[in-house]
């Protein structure tokens, strides 16, 4: 596995890891992640709007998580993402 690196830019902070970019915003915490820069920056501005209230209700959770391939007795929301630690 290659080393990882980071770079700070105008609020967001970037990490390398492999061939997976992300981008964090200092201010949130909330990150994103794509193949290129631009792509986790792009990923990132979705992720801010949902963060400030953005986008669509989800009704059931539940539905939403099986649909994006996610066993919803395996998502928890006390888990840190790795970024924050």
């Amino acid at each position: 596995m290659a080393p990882s690196r980071r770079d700070e830019q105008d609020g967001v902070r970037f990490s390398y890891e492999e061939d997976l970019v992300t981008a964090i915003d200092i201010e949130t915490g909330v990150a994103a992640t794509g193949k290129s820069k631009a792509e986790a920056l792009a990923e990132l501005a979705d992720a801010l709007t949902l963060h400030e209230g953005g986008g669509e209700e989800i009704e059931d959770e539940d539905a939403f998580l099986r649909e994006i391939g996610l066993d919803p007795e395996e998502v928890t929301t006390e888990q840190m993402p790795p970024w924050s630690e």
